[in-house]
């Protein structure tokens, strides 16, 4: 199924506006609708007040909360429309993380900004988690330093053979299949579970290459180095503008495994990775 329906996250952060212009050439690239949403959160009286925090200031702070949004807005569309496209405008009030995972259940694809816990205006610290295991939807995660213009012309999947490993291919399957280059990579291959002969990566290669899709099997053990960081360093080397990856696993093995390497990717992530869950 082609990539149709694009749901984006825009917000405050310094970041934002570079999450949008890669948003928007990716919906170029996919021919998609884009759409852009902000969380208005529910205004917090502080747990400290020590008098009762009146109706009218809570107001005041809901005011000043949508006026925010309404700037966000003006420049998110702003932006779009002068790289040629237009914007979907949806500003909801409520929880950060059900009105995410709800309305991206409405769309192809969720994209998200990498957490920058440097950055007080980005509100993803502690919820972008959560997002990718609940949305039901593959997430793509842009890295909060650096443009990213082109993404999808060379890619590579880490392969581990699970379930989430599985579904982010075929997630991505639309991508993939329009790709330059392809390299399927397992690391580490003698801790997984599943037998998939002498390289493991052989069998998922061959069935995208049944898709058309010209791909690479790569097996190889991160000896000195994580798998995350090995991952990020070969997706340098191959000049990768995109990493597919299954997020996290239900058993504690495959959380050891999976999650590790899910955890290093959102802190250290170099590149824009497409997860699902």
């Amino acid at each position: 199924m082609a990539i149709k329906d694009i749901l984006v996250h825009v917000d405050n952060s310094r970041a934002c506006s570079a999450r949008l212009n890669a948003a928007t050439r990716f919906a170029q690239r996919c021919e998609a609708h884009l759409t852009g949403l902000y969380v208005v959160p529910r205004y917090q009286i502080p747990v400290y007040a020590e008098i009762p925090i009146g109706q009218e200031v809570i107001e005041e702070g809901m005011k000043a909360m949508w006026e925010r949004a309404d700037k966000c807005q003006e420049t998110s569309e702003e932006l779009v429309q002068s790289l040629g496209s237009s914007l979907e405008w949806r500003a909801l009030e409520g929880d950060y993380l059900g009105v995410l995972t709800e309305n991206a259940r409405y769309s192809d694809l969720l994209i998200l900004g990498q957490p920058n816990p440097d950055d007080e205006e980005d509100i993803s610290i502690g919820f972008i988690n959560k997002v990718i295991l609940d949305s039901g939807r593959p997430n793509l995660i842009i890295p909060y330093v650096g443009n990213y213009q082109d993404i999808g012309k060379t890619i590579l999947i880490a392969w581990n053979a699970s379930r989430e490993s599985a579904r982010a291919v075929n997630d991505a399957m639309p991508l993939l299949e329009k790709a330059d280059n392809v390299e399927v990579m397992s690391v580490n291959p003698q801790k997984q579970t599943v037998d998939e002969g002498d390289l493991p990566s052989a069998d998922i290669a061959q069935h995208l290459a049944r898709h058309g899709v010209k791909v690479e099997a790569r097996s190889t053990i991160a000896n000195d180095i994580d798998a995350g960081n090995l991952l990020l360093s070969h997706a340098s080397d191959i000049g990768a503008d995109l990493i597919v990856m299954g997020a996290y696993g239900h058993s504690r093995f495959r959380e050891t495994i999976l999650g590790g390497v899910t955890r290093e990717l959102l802190k250290h992530m170099t590149v824009p990775v497409l997860m699902s869950h």
